[in-house]
């Protein structure tokens, strides 16, 4: 059986302990909202932005405590994450496309159909050092008219896709998920991690998270199931630079090893949607999770582009 020590952390193999701050508090830095998701950190401006989907805004949070409204009208906007020039790239429910926000502010659609066919509602997004856009498509944005507008998909699939800017090349890499979501490259990108959450509206659909390999960075090939959950879907996840897994859940962060194994949880009151790793040295964690925006300093240090 797990032990669990005095704080929120809950040890299921010793690893963990070298990957987590024993006496590190769990902190709720707002609340108010009704689905916060998307969580990115811009190191060069020192602030979280994440989404609040329902309420269709983006929030921003600067280390002083203060918490404003960066975008309001944010058309459904669900994940968010920074290219390689350090603009924010953002999947809309709404307008059921992937948008760029450049450095003037002005907006960029970067993919909003496929083969003649409108998107279903991009999800959750990745750039990789080679600047190609990595994005999956799920139906949660048309599902009902509560975190964007219903319609019927136009996609046979749910697909994750490949966008290569620079050339508008858009590819489906892989169509055989029930909903995938979350996504996220190892530290030397030759693997992509994508989560199935297909289980929430179906509870006999999987609930795990499925690796790729990533080939000649155009393909994935060799999908295999690197972790179910015990507790809740997969949603939002992030590596850190060892490899770990820290991955959304209902009861809290579950954290896997590169092997799959589960190391341990963070246990946080709501169920969780997303994270990230942020702060001036990426060892803290921020979790986004149903109406608050809560964080955590850990010792493992975030892979993503800060």
């Amino acid at each position: 059986m797990p032990q669990e020590n005095q704080s929120v952390l809950e040890i299921h193999d010793p690893r963990f302990r070298h990957l987590v701050v024993g006496s590190a508090a769990l902190e709720e830095l707002y609340s108010g909202c009704r689905w916060a998701e998307g969580p990115v950190w811009f190191a060069d401006a020192n602030c979280l932005i994440w989404s609040d989907i329902p309420n269709q805004r983006m929030m921003r949070w600067v280390p002083d405590g203060g918490v404003s409204v960066f975008r309001a009208a944010s058309n459904f906007t669900n994940g968010n994450t920074r290219d390689r020039q350090g603009r924010l790239v953002s999947c809309q429910h709404g307008g059921r496309q992937v948008i760029r926000t450049e450095i003037d502010g002005s907006i960029t659609t970067l993919a909003d159909s496929y083969r003649g066919k409108r998107l279903n509602s991009p999800n959750d997004v990745v750039v990789r050092s080679d600047g190609t856009v990595w994005f999956s498509d799920p139906t949660y944005g048309i599902l009902s008219d509560y975190e964007g507008y219903r319609a019927e998909p136009e996609q046979a699939t749910r697909n994750v896709y490949r966008l290569d800017p620079a050339t508008d090349e858009l590819d489906a890499v892989v169509d055989d998920f029930g909903q995938p979501n979350g996504l996220a490259f190892s530290p030397d990108e030759t693997k992509l991690y994508i989560a199935d959450s297909a289980a929430s509206h179906d509870t006999n659909a999987p609930r795990h998270i499925r690796v790729f390999d990533v080939v000649d960075g155009r393909r994935l090939a060799n999908g295999r199931v690197f972790c179910n959950l015990d507790s809740g879907i997969p949603d939002g996840f992030r590596l850190d630079t060892a490899g770990n897994l820290w991955t959304s859940a209902a009861d809290g962060v579950h954290c896997f090893s590169p092997e799959g194994a589960l190391l341990g949880k963070i246990k946080v009151p709501q169920t969780v949607s997303n994270l990230t790793f942020g702060g001036p040295r990426r060892n803290r964690l921020f979790i986004t999770a149903t109406r608050s925006l809560y964080s955590i300093y850990v010792t493992a240090t975030g892979a993503q582009t800060p």
